[in-house]
């Protein structure tokens, strides 16, 4: 799975708005704390807004939060919502892909690959990164030295 510039971004940003939830953070704000581009944060930010996941408030004390509680917003939530579907295979859901002769169980091994996906970023909320507590399962998989080597 390749995390793009724009979900890096964008949970990078919602995590921000776990933090000061329920207060309004401005673009500038979540922008200089984060150390990204401001006008790049407010499409994401305008894309966040689009899915449900933020609300924005017009004005001097204007800005951004989340339109739920953290606990209630999943980090995949946020991946979805600006990038689409967190596992796809040449642009099709792996349910979707179709395969012949000794490749036919391919398909079954990409919807394996995106239920293990889902593990982790359905499972995590913005809270739990935002306070530093993982789910169990989640440190389980970190522990795991091998996981933190490059392959």
């Amino acid at each position: 799975m390749q995390i793009s510039a724009r979900g890096d971004y964008a949970v990078r940003a919602a995590v921000e708005l776990a933090a000061a939830h329920p207060r309004t953070l401005s673009a500038q704000a979540l922008a200089a704390e984060q150390e990204m581009p401001r006008k790049f944060l407010e499409t994401i930010l305008a894309d966040l807004r689009r899915a449900g996941l933020v609300q924005s408030t017009r004005g001097v004390d204007g800005g951004y939060t989340l339109s739920r509680p953290p606990s209630e917003i999943a980090v995949g939530d946020v991946l979805r919502a600006v990038d689409g579907p967190l596992a796809g295979v040449r642009g099709l859901r792996p349910e979707e892909t179709r395969y012949a002769g000794t490749a036919v169980h391919l398909q079954e091994l990409w919807v394996a690959v995106r239920a293990a996906v889902r593990r982790v970023l359905d499972e995590v909320s913005l809270a739990e990164v935002a306070r530093g507590r993982l789910p169990a399962h989640v440190r389980r998989l970190i522990a795991d030295h091998s996981a933190w080597q490059p392959r």
